[in-house]
Formats: structure tokens, C-alpha cells, sequence
């Protein structure tokens, strides 16, 4: 492990993220706002701080190598969300650094979970501070960073593979920078339509911004108390529908649309079940809301659409208290927040495409009960899937669920309900926002414990990074030899 080599990258990664206030500085400074003063100070502490940083490790030109990739990412990551919590504490706006560590951590993670009791009272460039950490953390601030910084070469690699979610991330173009800026590009473009999009049906500019980075992140953090119900626009929340599929979306296959292949999608097997499951769950909801929560199809189908689409993708948007939903629609939710979006997506969850490969490894396990010597190869999409990584998912989905366990064990023994507990790390693991009862959709995680807003900060980043990336930062061994 070359430390010199870690500790200078991350202090360029500091200087980005410090120059990112500059965004919400200009608009706490347009509107006037009281927050102006806490942005700048954070914006020179931040800087400050990455220069510092970026010295000590100046002169080392050790390559970036898979160890130090993840301990730049997870270590990245971890002071991104400290850095990023200055403007609020600052500010005096979160009063306590805790909440403000997990504001900031559910922005960087695109959770959407808050501890704001009154979002709407707050200054509006801490919001848009607030929402931009959404859209920095959609893509990945490491993804942008190798974009923007070509001189990491091969070390770019395996910082791109560290960082985006998913089980493989095969690059789309010869050089690890061009797939990068590639899929920055397709980021800000749709960025770029929804926002016009949201502002033309009404939203002004600066709350379309918010909701555009809030969507193509999957992040969920609006600006309005009553989230993207508050607009009580239907043609709002189809928009915002078709966005958060395109942001669940595996970022890859829009290269091959883009180059003409608009088959893509459609052949795309974990495209296919995750658009699927999504339709299926939603017939399900909006039959099972019907004369229980809503009086017209219409109703059941617009609020259960959005709210199947919102926990997938878990962008976490809601246009209703779902909490209050018979048990059979809520019970679909939060099976959904184990799921998630596609992989190479900014969607959180386990993914699509693990939860797929698991189906057909069961399947094949049944079938070698009563036929013991058959010997068959899992393939999807017409392609084997190799060993190596069916054994990789079947890892990754059992610390998953060890990690669930233990941390809703460790919520409940701070004495939280049995859905708080279990909701709360549901939601917060798989990066969605809103849990059940007192995390609920119109509630929020304020009443948590320190102890539980700083353990739930950390199941947002073991969820954002996919567990491993954080989890190897704890094993001594990680830290010895090369």
C-alpha cells in the first residue's frame, strides 16, 4: 500500500469537492441568503484541507493499484460526506454534526434519508448544497474524477472499477477516461432534458434543478416538505417516472442506442426482468389500492406506479404515505428495496441483474435434487455466466443479509420499534430514503439515536459502494505488504 499515492489523490478529490460549493455559493449569494458566509468558510476549509493533503503525497508516482483504489474510494467517500456536512453545521442550519455527517452522507449516497423536521425553511443555497451532493454522487465523484483527470491512466481503471455499482463493469471504450467522460455526458444530457422538462410544466428553475439531480441521481432529496407530491401534478410524476427508469438503466447500453443498436435495451436480460418486475409489481399495487386507499383505477394507478417505480429505482420521491397502504402493497416495497436498479446504473439495492443470477442458481440447485448428475451451464442472454461469479453474488448477497441482520438487531437494541429497526437499515443499506413508522414517507430520522444516525451513515456507504470497498478498510491485513 503506497499511502503518499492515496493520501494525494484524495486531497485533489477534497479540491474538487470545495470548488463544488462554489455552485451553491452563487446561488445563496443571488437570492441573498444567510448561508453564504458557512458555504465560502467550508469552501476554503475544503480546499484548504485537499492542498494540504495533495502536498504530503506530492512526488510519489507509485501506480494506482486495486488496494489503493479502494482505500482511495472508501476513504474518499467517508471524507466527502465530513467535508460535505460543513456548510450545514456551519451554517448553524443542522445545529448537530452528527445530523449534519448523515444529511451530507444521505447526499453523497443518493439515500434521500433526512433529519430535516422543516426542509422548506431551510436557506436555499444549503438545499441546493443539499441536492447537488445528489447529482456529484449519482455517477460517482470518483467516476468524474478519473474523467477530468486523464494522468491517472491505468491507476483510472481501477478506481472506475472500484466505484461503479454492479457486478462487472466491462468498459465501452479502449481508454478507461473516454467511458468515463462518456457516461458523464449521458448524465448531464438527461440532466439537462428533465430539468427543461420540469420547468416548462411548471417548477421554477431552481426546484427543477434540485429535482432533475434528485432523479438522475436516485437520491430522492426534494425541496418541498410534501416531496414531489407537494406539486400534485400528474404529468409531473409521469415525467419524473420515465427519468427515474432511465437513471435505473444500465448506463452502458446507451452507448450502443446512441450508436444506432436500439435493440439494445430490449435484448438487454437484466433490462428485461428489471422493466418486468417493475410492471408486475405496479399491476399488483395499483389492483391491491384499488377501494381499500383510492376510489378511481386512476388513482390506484398513478400513486402505486410511482411509488413501485420510486422504492426500485430507490430514488425514494413520494407523492403518498405509503405507511398507510394495506400490508400486501407494502410488503412489494420493501421487497423491492432489496432489489434496486440495474448494475452500472446510479440505482441503489442489490441490483437486477444479482437478483436474477440468484433466481436461476436456485433453480439449478432444485433441479440437482432429483437429477444429481446433471451437469448444465447458467447462461443469460445466451451467454455463460462463469463460476467466479456466481460465487461473487452469492458472497456479496450473504454479507448482505448478515449486515442487515446484525444492524437492525443493533437499531432495535437502542430501542426502536421492530419497523423503525428493520426499515430503517433496509432503506438506509440499500440507498433508498423513506423506511416504515417513524422513518416512514411523511416522518423522517431525527428522533434516531446518535448512535443509530452514525450506524445508518455507515450502511448508506456500504450500500453506495457495494459493501466490499468499505469492508476491507477494517482488515488489518488490507494495510500490509502490496
Amino acid at each position: 500500500m503506497n499511502l503518499r499515492t492515496v493520501i494525494r489523490l484524495i486531497g485533489v478529490l477534497l479540491g474538487f469537492i470545495g470548488l463544488s460549493m462554489s455552485f451553491p455559493l452563487f446561488w445563496s449569494l443571488y437570492l441573498d441568503g444567510p448561508d453564504a458566509g458557512a458555504l465560502g468558510t467550508s469552501m476554503a476549509v475544503c480546499i484548504g484541507f485537499g492542498g494540504v493533503l495533495f502536498a504530503v503525497g506530492w512526488g510519489s508516482s507509485a501506480p494506482v493499484l486495486r488496494r489503493e483504489s479502494l482505500a482511495i474510494v472508501g476513504g474518499g467517500w467517508l471524507l466527502a460526506a465530513f467535508f460535505g456536512a460543513l456548510p450545514f453545521y456551519l451554517s448553524g442550519a443542522i445545529p448537530s454534526f452528527i445530523d449534519a455527517y448523515f444529511e451530507s452522507m444521505s447526499g453523497f449516497t443518493t439515500t434521500g434519508s433526512t433529519i430535516l423536521l422543516d426542509i422548506e425553511a431551510m436557506p436555499r443555497g444549503l438545499l441546493f448544497w443539499r441536492s447537488f451532493t445528489h447529482w456529484l454522487g449519482g455517477m460517482g465523484i470518483v467516476v468524474l474524477f478519473v474523467a477530468v483527470l486523464p494522468y491517472l491512466r491505468a491507476g483510472g481503471k481501477q478506481l472506475f472499477q472500484s466505484e461503479v455499482p454492479g457486478p462487472a463493469q466491462d468498459t465501452l471504450k479502449p481508454r478507461i477516461q473516454e467511458t468515463a467522460s462518456f457516461l458523464w455526458k449521458v448524465y448531464v444530457g438527461l440532466s439537462a432534458v428533465l430539468t427543461a422538462l420540469l420547468y416548462l410544466q411548471g417548477m421554477s428553475f431552481y426546484d427543477a434543478l434540485c429535482h432533475t439531480f434528485g432523479t438522475m441521481a436516485t437520491g430522492g432529496f426534494s425541496t418541498q416538505n410534501a416531496s414531489v407530491g407537494a406539486y400534485d401534478s400528474w404529468t409531473i410524476d409521469l415525467t419524473l417516472i420515465v427519468f427515474m427508469i432511465l437513471a435505473a438503466t444500465n448506463f452502458g447500453l446507451y452507448f450502443h442506442v446512441i450508436r444506432g443498436r436500439l435493440n439494445s435495451l430490449l435484448r438487454d436480460p437484466e433490462w428485461r426482468f428489471f422493466v418486468g418486475l417493475v410492471g408486475l409489481c405496479i399491476l399488483l399495487v395499483s389492483a391491491n389500492l384499488y377501494h381499500r386507499n383510492y376510489d378511481s383505477v386512476w388513482g390506484s394507478l398513478r400513486y402505486g406506479s410511482f411509488q413501485v417505480v420510486s422504492i426500485v429505482t430507490t430514488t425514494g420521491f413520494g407523492t403518498a404515505d405509503f405507511d398507510v397502504w394495506p400490508a400486501f402493497s407494502v410488503l412489494i416495497l420493501v421487497s423491492l428495496m432489496f432489489v434496486g436498479g440495474c448494475a452500472g446504473s446510479t440505482g441503489g439495492g442489490m441490483k437486477a441483474i444479482r437478483f436474477l443470477i440468484l433466481l436461476k442458481n436456485a433453480a439449478h440447485g432444485v433441479e440437482r435434487v432429483f437429477r444429481p448428475h446433471i451437469v448444465r451451464t447458467m447462461k443469460l442472454g445466451g451467454e455463460p455466466v462463469e463460476d467466479d461469479l456466481r460465487d461473487a453474488i452469492v458472497v456479496y448477497f450473504s454479507l448482505l443479509m448478515l449486515l442487515f441482520l446484525f444492524s437492525s438487531l443493533a437499531m432495535a437494541a437502542m430501542g426502536l420499534d421492530l419497523l423503525t429497526a428493520v426499515t430503517s437499515v433496509a432503506t438506509t443499506l440499500n440507498n433508498i430514503g423513506p423506511g416504515l413508522n417513524a422513518v416512514g414517507p411523511i416522518r423522517n430520522f431525527a428522533g434516531i439515536p446518535d448512535a443509530g444516525k452514525l450506524l445508518l451513515s455507515i450502511c448508506m456507504l456500504l450500500g453506495r459502494l457495494e459493501l466490499f470497498a468499505v469492508l476491507v478498510l477494517f482488515m488489518p491485513s488490507f494495510w500490509q505488504g502490496r
